[in-house]
């Protein structure tokens, strides 16, 4: 299965989050997920806003979560950008 799928408005993508990481960073492809490590603690939502934001900032386009808020397993909607662009920018 692919982390990076086409959506009507853009792309979905799968992602296994890593939170309190010591950085924030996008590590690549992890099974059918992106994996993406956070220095921001789960706590608040503030990992999942570090998430959504690190996302926008590297695939361009707006980006917000649509599934698994509790779970560290997520799906981002990136909104205006297509998959060959996605992949490039996030399976490095």
């Amino acid at each position: 299965m692919k982390p990076i799928i086409s959506h009507a408005d853009g792309v979905t993508v799968r992602v296994l989050v890593v939170p309190g990481a010591s950085r924030t960073e996008i590590k690549g492809r992890h099974g059918d997920s992106i994996k993406v490590r956070v220095a921001a603690p789960p706590e608040g939502g503030r990992a999942n806003r570090a998430v959504v934001d690190l996302l926008q900032n590297v695939v361009g386009g707006k980006a917000e979560l649509v599934g698994g808020a509790t779970s560290r397993r997520k799906v981002i909607l990136i909104r205006g950008v297509d998959v060959a662009g996605a992949s490039a920018a996030l399976e490095r």
